[in-house]
């Protein structure tokens, strides 16, 4: 559990000293970038070849619709499906590690504002309980 005294907020707990913040972001950050440098990589090559690959873009694959269409629409498809994918993620990694915490933070005494010294968190504490 968090020591008061050993917070990085001064004299008040705080959620972030908790580990299991600490995993909370870090299993977010796990997902997220590496899905991102994804996207933003497939994104840039969709510009790229856009720009400097007319001819490959311009081929036909059915009909009227050519290879720059089909990427364009990919762009829309692969949105959804890591807005899909994180909801996924989310429910079954964050949302777990999320509860936990606002249980945790909801038992914990409430603090006023500002600074609070050793001796008047010790009596909040006894007094909430």
């Amino acid at each position: 559990m968090i020591d008061p005294a050993a917070s990085s907020r001064g004299d008040t707990p705080w959620i972030g000293d908790d580990p299991r913040f600490t995993e909370l972001r870090a299993a977010y950050r796990r997902f997220v970038f590496p899905v991102t440098a994804a996207f933003l990589l497939w994104f840039l090559a969709y510009v790229l070849c856009s720009a400097y690959a007319r001819g490959f873009m311009a081929t036909k694959v059915v009909g009227s619709i050519n290879v720059a269409l089909v990427f364009g629409l990919l762009q829309f498809v692969s949105t959804f499906g890591i807005a899909l994918a994180y909801g996924r993620f989310a429910a079954r990694r964050l949302d777990p590690l999320a509860a936990a915490l606002r249980s945790v933070a909801q038992s914990r005494p409430r603090v006023p504002a500002g600074r609070v010294g050793d001796q008047e968190l010790q009596e909040l504490t006894e007094k909430q309980a």
